[in-house]
């Protein structure tokens, strides 16, 4: 299959903008909405990281779910990059 097959069968969910590494805290401009349970992986530069959505903050305020179009912040186990896409797994 096609890098490009690949990347239209993949759900991009959003990107990474910023990583707050003290509190491992990653912002993610969203692409398409979201919600705690989903697993996503955080994809840059040949690495991946499979993470499930365990808290999502919009404007310092915990939510449920979110937006196409908003910029969240969720809790990562591991450090992410600025650049990474978030995609469905």
């Amino acid at each position: 299959m096609s890098p490009a097959a690949v990347a239209k069968k993949e759900k991009i969910i959003g990107k990474v903008t910023h990583y707050y590494d003290r509190i491992g805290v990653a912002v993610v401009e969203l692409a398409a909405p979201l919600k705690v349970g989903d697993t996503v992986c955080f994809r840059r530069d040949g690495q991946e990281v499979l993470q499930e959505i365990r808290s999502i903050q919009l404007e310092h305020e915990p939510v449920a779910a979110a937006k196409k179009g908003q910029a969240i912040g969720v809790q990562v186990s591991v450090p992410v990059h600025e650049g990474a896409l978030v995609v469905k797994a």
